[in-house]
Parts: structure tokens; C-alpha cells; sequence
């Protein structure tokens, strides 16, 4: 199926649910990654995002994004959803912008944020003193943003010219946020899971950690630090045999 049939078919899909499984006004929120995390790091396509964005705004629902793993400067951006110019009402952060210590945060407008009583948001960790001083320090890191599309290219360079000598099925991804999605033949398509539940057990054992992903676990995800050096990274990316 080409792109624009595949998006308007899942535009279909979602005007037809909002028919026949709830009516719009009962729905309350609509959440969505604009990369897609552990499904393989798919990065919601602009269209989509927008037909999503003017459902939301016919029906009142709120409109989510989920920047935990995509957030943080992670694809060059501060949020992932920024790519396609689509404002959410809502923000939802973690994970990096911590820098490794437990935080996450809720942005958005201020009649949905001001909404519930004083009070009546808390959390086990919230207000850490020194996880909200590595968020600030996060934040302020010079140009921490900029190193994404350097992560990118290094992860290309590495992998596009191995298209002829392993079954790749993809490589995709925004800035420092790649996968590499193996199969068992470029003609059918067929997710190589044995090849991943191989590959990231061996390369821990020669310094390099990796996770998989995708639907199929069938995919290899690139996630270093966004200020790794490129030549760390250019180790990484060709682990000898």
C-alpha cells in the first residue's frame, strides 16, 4: 500500500470508530507517540498527526503526545510532534530529561493543567530536588539538541552500505532515535527475529549495549546519550567480529 493510501486508510479507520465504537463526545483523550517507541520507532507521519489534531478539535478531546522516549531533544527537536508543526493540549516527558535520575513532567494549556483542585496531582517522587536539578542541567547543556542529526548520519553512514550484504529491511528513525529492522529476505519481508535475540546478547559481551524492537522484535534501536562522541559512536557502530 503507497504512504497516502496507507494514511487515509487509517484516517477511515478512525472517523469510522468514533462511529461505531464510541461517539466522539464520550472520549476524553487521545494519546500517541510521534515516534513510535517500542513498536520500532515509527515516526507518526505529518498527515496523520494533523487529521488526528482536527478530530480532536470537532469532538473536544484531548490531544496527547507522548514524548517520554521521543522528548528531551531526542529527534533534534525538544519534543518529537514539533516536526510536524500539530500542537497537542498535552506534553508527557521522562526518561532522558533526567539524565538518568527518576523525573517526568506534564506540559500543557493552562485551563487543562489549572483544572484539578490544589492538591489534587502528586506523585511518590514528585518535587525530587535532585532529579528536578538534573532536568534544569539537562536543559541547559549547551546546544544538547544539535549532536541528533550527527547520531543519525553516523548510524546511516554505518548501515546503508550493509544493504547488499545483510537482509535489511529498513533503517529509519529521527536523530538519535534509530532502528535497524532485519528480515529473513528483502523479496518477502519476513521479520528475522533469531538474528536480533542473537546480536544484542553477543554485542554486551564486547562493551555494546542494545534493545530490540519492533512488533516482531525484529529490530535493532540505536538510543546513546545525545552528547556521545563520534568516534565512541563509530566504535560502537562496528563492534569487531
Amino acid at each position: 500500500m503507497e504512504a497516502d493510501a496507507w494514511i487515509d486508510w487509517c484516517c477511515w479507520n478512525l472517523d469510522n470508530a468514533l462511529v461505531a465504537q464510541i461517539d466522539g463526545s464520550a472520549l476524553a483523550c487521545i494519546v500517541i507517540e510521534p515516534v513510535m517507541g517500542e513498536g520500532g520507532f515509527l515516526p507518526a507521519p505529518t498527515d496523520f498527526l494533523r487529521a488526528l489534531r482536527q478530530v480532536c478539535d470537532e469532538h473536544g478531546i484531548v490531544f496527547i503526545a507522548d514524548e517520554i522516549q521521543s522528548g528531551s531533544g531526542r529527534t533534534g527537536k525538544m519534543y518529537a510532534i514539533e516536526h510536524s508543526g500539530v500542537v497537542p493540549d498535552l506534553v508527557i516527558t521522562a526518561k532522558s530529561i533526567g539524565g538518568g535520575l527518576p523525573i517526568s513532567g506534564v506540559t500543557g494549556r493552562a485551563e487543562i493543567m489549572d483544572a484539578p483542585t490544589v492538591g489534587g496531582l502528586g506523585g511518590t517522587y514528585a518535587g525530587n530536588p535532585l532529579a528536578c536539578a538534573a532536568g534544569l542541567a539537562v536543559l541547559d547543556e549547551p546546544g544538547f539538541m544539535d549532536h541528533a542529526q550527527t547520531v543519525e548520519r553516523v548510524v546511516r553512514e554505518a548501515w546503508e552500505p550493509l544493504r547488499g550484504e545483510l537482509p535489511i529491511g529498513d533503517i529509519r528513525g529521527i536523530g538519535a532515535m534509530m532502528v535497524v529492522k532485519f528480515v529473513k529476505d528483502t523479496e518477502s519481508k519476513e521479520p528475522w527475529l533469531e538474528v536480533i535475540a542473537n546480536a544484542v546478547p553477543l554485542a554486551v559481551q564486547r562493551g555494546v549495549l542494545l534493545i530490540g524492537a519492533g512488533l516482531y522484535s525484529n529490530c535493532i534501536r540505536f538510543l546513546p546519550a545525545l552528547d556521545i562522541p563520534e568516534d565512541m559512536l563509530r566504535e560502537a557502530e562496528v563492534v569487531p567480529a
